[in-house]
């Protein structure tokens, strides 16, 4: 049994939260490097240099990506040989956000009551955190930031089984398609195929942490994401929905076994600044 303290949990909880925010992932930025030399239209590539830039000036700055600094969205595979010494494991995340979004002066977007009284909690928690308890002595963990403009434009769906994967397409493009300009394009398209109702949604926002452009690794999952990538950039909403070819930087789609009955569908997108962080302990 290996022994993880509460306090190394919060100290790197707090270190991904502001440097999601501050620096996007080399794969993100190899994402827009492609797309410069993909996009055809001059205004499109004025737009992803300029954000290209806007990345730069935020890392040489140390300072926010965006003003919407999310909401924090973790994804944990917990080994079941570890020992939690000092406090609870959520309570640690949560403590991590706190001091993240306090130290890196990161904008606090969570209200405490969604309908009857939205106040805000003033520290950006409480996260939403998914546990997996999986082998080993070792804890992963995976931060999504969330914004509230691509997470409006998110989208769900109970397909019938007979509509199948040309049904799936549909509903897939037709979201980006409805999203427009948004969810601040070229994006990353997360989408969840099976499980039960809540299962895709939480498969579809898994997605967006996937490297950009990795393909999945069964070979007619892969198939499907470049199909539907290809379908998505034929929108033309292009960079910041000015036109352009360059809608999405990938699809990622992530499947579950399902009932027999059933066939859910989520699609969570993600901004161009897809600002997703790992860390291991």
């Amino acid at each position: 049994m290996r022994r993880i303290h509460y306090n190394d949990i919060v100290d790197k909880v707090r270190d991904i939260c502001i440097d999601a925010n501050y620096n996007l992932s080399k794969d993100v930025i190899a994402a827009y490097e492609k797309a410069i030399e993909t996009e055809k239209s001059p205004l499109g590539q004025e737009v992803l240099k300029q954000i290209m830039e806007n990345a730069e000036i935020a890392k040489n700055e140390n300072m926010p990506l965006c003003q919407d600094t999310g909401l924090a969205v973790f994804f944990v595979e917990l080994g079941q040989e570890v020992y939690i010494a000092g406090g609870l494991f959520n309570d640690a995340i949560n403590e991590g956000v706190r001091q993240g979004y306090s130290k890196g002066l990161l904008r606090k977007s969570v209200v405490q009551e969604p309908i009857f009284e939205r106040r805000n909690t003033s520290d950006n928690t409480p996260a939403i955190i998914y546990t997996e308890l999986v082998a080993g002595d070792q804890i992963k963990i995976m931060l999504d930031i969330a914004g509230g403009g691509c997470e409006n434009m998110a989208a769900h769906k109970m397909l019938k089984p007979a509509e199948g994967i040309e049904g799936v397409r549909k509903f897939v493009v037709d979201t980006v398609k409805n999203a427009g300009a948004n969810p601040c394009p070229p994006v990353i398209v997360g989408v969840g195929i099976g499980g039960d109702f809540e299962k895709s949604a939480m498969l579809a926002k898994k997605a967006l942490l996937r490297p950009v452009g990795q393909p999945h690794q069964r070979l007619e999952v892969a198939s499907l994401e470049e199909d539907l990538l290809k379908r998505v950039n034929q929108l033309g909403i292009g960079p910041v929905g000015l036109g352009g070819i360059v809608t999405a930087f990938a699809v990622h789609v992530e499947i579950h076994p399902c009932h027999i009955a059933s066939l859910p569908v989520a699609v969570n997108i993600g901004c161009h600044s897809s600002r997703h962080k790992s860390v291991i302990i």
